[in-house]
């Protein structure tokens, strides 16, 4: 079974770690794999085959506008590979769109989606181009139960479930002179440092988290945020500088109590999983949050959110704490908790060393093994 994994960005957010993941486990298994993405470069060196086809251009074009550019441009790309691949393995709905126009135009290929979560596209040209991307694959996967449930109520469609991996190995220990440096360079001497991942975004509840970082400051806690990530293919500008409009209203700074790193390499953001005191997740949606297992995976004690999809893999008090989500209190009071109480950070830790040995990209990868072979 020759099988591409398809995506429509190289960027380092979740759904392409997971894909970059995947294609490389399913290689070192021995399986006929080949990555396919519209970008310029990959964030770190990869041992899997893999073609990359330019993407659209970002300047003066609409959200909508670039989808479908990119739905175009992947088609095209996917076109005239088509012939080399039994499965094209989508992952997310640009991919799956390009795919479906390839197959329809008569290429002999069965077309898989991972649906690792939908987006809150408000137009009706994108809101339908999603649903469609759902609907058309001949086969449905998705990473939580939480997720099999919502394909299956709002799309009618079945879908497998095959849960993300965690490479352990992926960010090595860095040296302690380093981690020191990391954290005097933000400003982070002797304060506890609560590490983001995501950038600033409606999705994964930032502004939530500056308040609750304020209560705390507020309280004489002297605590601060540094949040790493931020490129997407959406734009978020006004979430974005409407939530840092409100600092100063806050009593924080930024540069100060709020620190943006963006978007870093990989080796950096290993860097900051390690330097940091405990990782601050208060998503309001997600369809599983790699960025938790990659923070337990680095000994990071984890607050996130008390999300149907986060109780599938997290207990709260034993492998992280799991406030409500959009409680602003309660996520104040899980934050404390984790600045004050290192023993808890420390349960936090054993806890999440239990959790870490199921959810493995080699056992990602057998589980993808035998649904591709049961398609053939």
């Amino acid at each position: 079974m020759r099988v591409a994994i398809v995506s429509h960005s190289t960027t380092p957010r979740g759904g392409f770690v997971h894909a970059l993941s995947l294609a490389e486990e399913l290689h070192r298994q021995g399986a006929d794999v080949h990555l396919l993405a519209l970008g310029q470069k990959l964030f770190r060196p990869v041992t899997v085959p893999h073609t990359l086809l330019p993407g659209p251009t970002k300047a003066g074009t609409t959200l909508t506008e670039r989808v479908f550019a990119s739905i175009d441009l992947l088609e095209q790309g996917l076109s005239g590979l088509a012939g080399d691949f039994d499965v094209l393995h989508t992952q997310d709905c640009i991919a799956a769109r390009a795919a479906v126009r390839v197959r329809a135009a008569g290429a002999p290929v069965t077309v898989v989606r991972t649906v690792h979560h939908v987006d809150d596209f408000t137009t009706p040209a994108l809101v339908d181009c999603q649903r469609q991307a759902v609907l058309e694959p001949d086969h449905v996967l998705v990473v939580s139960e939480q997720w099999r449930d919502i394909v299956r109520t709002e799309y009618g469609r079945d879908s497998d479930v095959v849960h993300n991996g965690v490479d352990p190995h992926r960010f090595p220990d860095l040296p302690a002179g380093e981690l020191a440096a990391m954290r005097a360079r933000i400003g982070a001497d002797g304060r506890f440092l609560f590490l983001g991942v995501g950038g600033v975004e409606p999705r994964k509840g930032t502004l939530h988290a500056f308040r609750a970082l304020a209560r705390l400051r507020k309280s004489g806690v002297d605590a601060m945020l540094a949040l790493v990530g931020g490129h997407s293919f959406q734009d978020y500008a006004d979430y974005r500088e409407a939530a840092l409009a409100e600092l100063p209203e806050l009593g924080l700074a930024l540069g100060r109590d709020v620190i943006l790193l963006g978007t870093v390499p990989d080796a950096e953001l290993g860097g900051w999983y390690r330097a940091a005191d405990a990782l601050c997740f208060p998503s309001v949606k997600e369809g599983w949050g790699l960025a938790v297992l990659e923070a337990m995976a680095a000994g990071l004690p984890v607050v996130a959110s008390d999300l149907p999809v986060f109780r599938e893999y997290l207990q709260d008090g034993v492998s992280a704490l799991l406030p409500a989500a959009a409680d602003e209190e309660a996520l104040t009071a899980a934050m404390r908790a984790l600045v004050e109480d290192a023993d808890l950070r420390d349960k936090l830790r054993s806890g999440a060393d239990a959790v870490l040995p199921r959810y493995t990209w080699a056992e990602t990868a057998r589980r993808h093994r035998e649904i591709y072979a049961a398609l053939g």
